[in-house]
């Protein structure tokens, strides 16, 4: 009698503890929210809306002096730009001629609708806060082919929308450490966000027009995927790339040139965001001139005319290269 007594007795016990365990898992869940919540309302809405984008190159950033229509050279057979000499750093010392790349390239803001045939794209710079951490992804997956494509736009992704490197959990946790030194993760917590609260969402979305509100909250989305662990990439996919086409601008058709600071010209053909192929013309004057022209796309973004369209990082990773063929032009780089 006395032992079943003591078996009740230590049940009860039992029950209560782990009763009270889940009232307070539960409780703390709910202070975590509560704390995010106020958080941001700390914040305030007005001051979050004006923090800045992780990367910030807009078409703005385009300088469109001596730009050319798309029949410029149209004429002139391209040469595989990939078979140019590279400097220690990777990048492609050019030669005179007309050059072209099919390769890797990386949406660089969640969404908008992906590129489609009559975007024109011209050449800006990656710039924002997050410009060091962005290129030294691109230059270090250079040096790492075993890493997936799809895992490092996830990556890209979540460092456009602002992550906590906290936050962060899964397959882009383990890209992240694969990608980047422990100084360079750091500084992925300056200028990130939390998960925002559905009440700061919908007070922060009312006062945003519909294309930038439509990014804020393909942002928010993407953290919460990253946080929760439980993701694909079709999942991050969705929230990223907007189903349909933006309008292209008749100014800006596709296949335009710029030229580029260094004086040689560059025009993007994009096939979706994950592929691009870059023409490059390098006149014969600019390298009689002896100077010493690198191109190295890790710090290079297709920026749409269309600010609906998707930005698109560069990289000096070709697709399905030739090493077979072999360059007409004697190129002789000093």
């Amino acid at each position: 009698m006395v032992k079943f007594k003591f078996c009740c007795l230590a049940m009860l016990l039992c029950f209560g503890f782990f009763t009270a365990q889940a009232q307070f898992g539960g409780l703390k869940d709910k202070l975590l929210k509560v704390g995010a919540s106020q958080g941001a309302k700390a914040l305030g809405v007005d001051k979050l809306l004006k923090q800045p984008a992780a990367i910030t190159t807009s078409f703005e950033d385009v300088n469109r002096e001596g730009e050319m229509m798309p029949d410029f050279k149209s004429k002139e057979k391209a040469q595989p730009l990939y078979l140019l000499p590279k400097n220690p750093e990777g990048g492609f010392v050019l030669c005179a001629g007309f050059y072209e790349m099919t390769n890797k390239s990386y949406c660089l803001k969640a969404g908008t609708f992906a590129p489609s045939k009559g975007d024109g794209y011209m050449f800006a710079p990656v710039l924002g806060p997050k410009e060091d951490i962005v290129v030294s992804i691109l230059k270090s997956a250079e040096k790492h082919p075993e890493v997936e494509q799809h895992d490092i736009q996830v990556l890209l992704w979540t460092i456009i929308a602002r992550t906590k490197f906290a936050d962060y959990s899964g397959q882009v946790k383990v890209t992240a450490l694969q990608l980047l030194t422990p100084k360079q993760l750091t500084q992925l917590e300056g200028g990130a966000l939390g998960v925002l609260p559905f009440d700061v969402m919908e007070k922060a979305k009312d006062q945003l027009p519909s294309g930038v509100k439509a990014v804020f909250e393909a942002e928010n989305n993407i953290r919460q995927l990253v946080s929760s662990g439980n993701y694909t990439y079709a999942d991050m996919e969705k929230y990223a790339i907007i189903v349909g086409m933006a309008p292209p601008r008749s100014d800006v058709p596709s296949g335009i040139w710029t030229k580029h600071p260094d004086g040689y010209y560059i025009r993007y053909f994009p096939s979706g965001y994950s592929i691009t192929k870059v023409q490059l013309y390098v006149p014969t004057e600019l390298i009689a001139t002896g100077t010493k022209l690198v191109y190295d796309a890790a710090g290079d973004i297709a920026c749409p005319a269309n600010t609906g369209s998707q930005r698109l990082a560069q990289t000096n990773e070709p697709l399905n290269p030739n090493y077979g063929l072999k360059l007409t032009t004697i190129c002789n780089p000093k």
